[in-house]
């Protein structure tokens, strides 16, 4: 099996250290770098190609939430698993709308963190809804009526089959659990999931979750 390849990105070089030590006897992962700065990931990308980038949020020149932007643009991008300190961060919610894939504390158990980068890697978000909801309600304030409204507009988009998987997906469901849910294959919820991704312009099922949850489709659905 070919290791996940992960970059580790921190200004803190005890923080990094203490990653690489923790994670890098994994048999299934290979530490292919390391930065100490946002604005030396994009270069670091080009010449190690990561499957999974490990962000600190808050650096001093870049912080992660720009080098995240910049990276989920770009052709071919690794997927971004945010560091932090705390569980309710408006910042980590910028970093989930511009395509991270999850996020971990930095007390984070190192066999969990292994977990995320191992799921991450396997295209599944480090998300739960009830971390979600938090997120959305700590960054409440006078640009939900705005985000309320775009989201509307951009899931009207979907036809009733896509909404119910969205919906799905936006409650935490696995794929398996969608299809025994709505009754269909676990290839057909996969076909719905790549067509909900192309048709809102999103990267990864954490978006699409975020953007049920701005349209209030959970809240109509009793969640």
């Amino acid at each position: 099996m070919t290791p996940i390849r992960l970059l580790l990105v921190d200004d803190d070089p005890l923080v990094r250290a203490g990653l690489s030590f923790m994670m890098g006897g994994a048999d299934d992962l290979e530490i292919v770098g390391e930065a100490a700065d946002g604005s030396e990931v994009e270069a670091l990308v080009d010449r190690t190609r990561p499957d999974v980038v490990l962000m600190d949020i808050r650096m001093p020149t870049v912080d992660g939430l720009t080098a995240t932007e910049r990276l989920r643009i770009r052709k071919d991008a690794p997927q971004v698993i945010v560091l932090t300190t705390f569980h309710a961060d408006e910042q980590v919610l910028r970093a989930l709308r511009a395509g991270a894939a999850g996020f971990v504390l930095k007390d984070t158990p190192p066999a969990e963190i292994l977990d995320a980068v191992r799921r991450v890697a396997a295209g599944d978000p480090v998300l739960s809804p009830t971390v979600t909801r938090q997120l959305m309600a700590h960054a409440a304030g006078t640009s939900a009526d705005t985000r309320h409204t775009s989201a509307r507009t951009r899931v009207a988009t979907l036809n009733d089959r896509e909404r119910e998987v969205a919906v799905a997906v936006g409650q935490g469901r696995s794929n398996a659990e969608i299809a025994t849910e709505l009754f269909m294959s676990i290839a057909t919820v996969k076909t719905h999931v790549s067509r909900i991704l192309a048709k809102l312009d999103l990267n990864n099922r954490v978006q699409i979750a975020l953007l049920t949850y701005d349209a209030g489709l959970l809240e109509e659905d009793g969640h």
